[in-house]
């Protein structure tokens, strides 16, 4: 058993949730121009609702809180999602795999894209949770750490296999075990994010940029070489290049990541950190080369044969966005026919055609090619077995080590 704990958020959290907001994943909706995260405007009183006194804990027993399922007898699910991470019509007007779900299967869905970014999201539903009361939401999209919390706290309802024929078949290895729910018992992907390195060949003279190595210590693109403001993708990519796994550091490993990237900022190798903006310095050519968003690489090769990617040989970051059914959702039944639903082949082809993310359904391939042969040929959309080899999770962080981590990067980084 567990119990709700008031998690005090540090300054350096604090601030690392704001450069999320306005610089990082955070800053630009789920289908922009330039593609990365959740748009959020996040207030103080956003910040200070995650944090909040005076909550009724909550308990996991078991598999988390009973509720009642009335599927059976209410053919409607409620899916709370990202602005502009569905499908739509070429007039705007229509959901079609949506349309197609309540066709096949008589269930209406109501679909509400009410996820600006997973803190503010989090305030807005956790009284309601915390208190062991229906959210009114049946299906809902969050971030891998955020899943990981509302997990941790019993506040998901554990999935039923019977459900998911389609999404245990074809959930892709690379997605099967995160640390924070092994075995996917709660959650499955909607999609991934992969954090890659990409570099201007105009900017290095055709010279390929494969490796944070070459990042840090290429003198050739001294000044000229920027890392993110995001602490799990910045040290984590160093990590693996120094051979750690980011699903298993010390505190010894994570000082020595950043020490690393100390020496790149005081001998000046290192430009800047960045958010999404890095988009437009590596564009014109001023960043020669980064740690970047696969999404945002597709974007800008679209308009700028110069812009190339590289996955490094010790690996890349991989995180994830993830269907979950609150506590006391009153139509269980329902919202795992409709993740199911998206783990079908034709269905996952088509929503990946729309929003370029990786797509986490195994064998989708052949059914994305009749949409788009070139969308299916990119390994940042549908990574093949190389690349998904390579793929690594940060680990989960205690309370403790996220204030303490995100201190030291907050220094780092001049925050």
């Amino acid at each position: 058993m567990e119990q709700y704990q008031s998690d005090s958020l540090s300054a350096a959290q604090m601030a690392a949730m704001r450069r999320s907001l306005t610089s990082g994943r955070g800053a630009l909706s789920r289908r922009s121009v330039l593609r990365a995260g959740g748009v959020g405007a996040l207030t103080v009183g956003g910040l200070a609702s995650l944090s909040a006194c005076g909550i009724p804990p909550a308990k996991r027993e078991g598999n988390g809180p009973a509720s009642i399922d009335v599927s059976a007898k209410e053919k409607t699910v409620a899916f709370s999602n990202w602005t502009e991470y569905m499908d739509v019509s070429e007039d705007e007007k229509s959901r079609p795999t949506l349309e197609a779900f309540a066709k096949r299967t008589g269930i209406k869905v109501k679909y509400t894209e009410d996820i600006n970014d997973n803190v503010e999201f989090f305030g807005k539903i956790k009284p309601q949770l915390a208190a062991g009361q229906d959210t009114g939401r049946d299906l809902i999209c969050v971030t891998d750490w955020l899943a990981a919390r509302i997990i941790r706290l019993g506040w998901a309802q554990k999935l039923d296999p019977s459900n998911l024929p389609n999404a245990y078949a074809n959930l892709s290895a690379q997605f099967r075990r995160p640390d924070w729910d092994p075995g996917r018992s709660y959650s499955y992907p909607w999609t991934g994010i992969s954090t890659v390195i990409a570099y201007n060949a105009k900017a290095t003279g055709g010279k390929k940029v494969d490796s944070v190595t070459q990042l840090l210590d290429d003198p050739a693109l001294k000044g000229r070489v920027g890392f993110l403001t995001e602490m799990r993708d910045s040290v984590g990519m160093t990590l693996l290049d120094m051979g750690k796994d980011p699903g298993s550091f010390t505190d010894a490993d994570y000082d020595a990541a950043i020490g690393r990237l100390q020496k790149g900022v005081d001998t000046k190798q290192i430009r800047r950190f960045t958010g999404n903006d890095y988009t437009s310095d590596l564009d014109k050519g001023d960043i020669a080369a980064c740690l970047a968003w696969a999404g945002d690489i597709i974007q800008l090769q679209a308009d700028n044969p110069d812009i190339k990617y590289a996955i490094p040989a010790a690996g890349y970051i991989t995180s994830s966005d993830n269907l979950l059914v609150p506590a006391q959702a009153r139509h269980k039944a329902n919202a795992e026919k409709l993740i199911d639903y998206y783990y079908e082949l034709p269905v996952a082809a088509q929503l990946a055609a729309y929003i370029n993310y990786v797509c986490p359904v195994d064998g989708v391939k052949d059914e994305l090619a009749k949409i788009d042969p070139e969308l299916a040929n990119n390994t940042l959309i549908l990574p093949d077995k190389a690349m998904a080899k390579k793929s690594h999770a940060f680990r989960s962080l205690s309370s403790a080590e996220e204030t303490a981590y995100e201190e030291k990067f907050a220094k780092l980084i001049g925050a």
